[in-house]
């Protein structure tokens, strides 16, 4: 039982590791939320704009279009 006594300092440091994980899981809850709210709003821009979204590829599948464009005979 003297690990859960911390040497007499359990009255500071379990209320730490509680206050510590509270915030942790607020921060997993609000990072989730904004990210279901942020996913929602491309949707409906990519929606609204005729779905000419680029896809997760990004910059990456630009390089690549732009490259077969060159090798392409003229």
């Amino acid at each position: 039982m003297s690990f859960f006594e911390m040497g007499g300092y359990a009255a500071y440091v379990w209320p730490a590791f509680g206050v510590g994980a509270v915030v942790l899981i607020a921060l997993l809850g609000i990072s989730l939320r904004s990210l279901k709210r942020r996913d929602a709003e491309l949707r409906r821009l990519e929606a609204a704009s005729g779905g000419g979204g680029r896809g997760r590829g990004g910059a990456a599948n630009d390089a690549s279009n732009d490259t077969a464009k060159e090798e392409a005979p003229s």
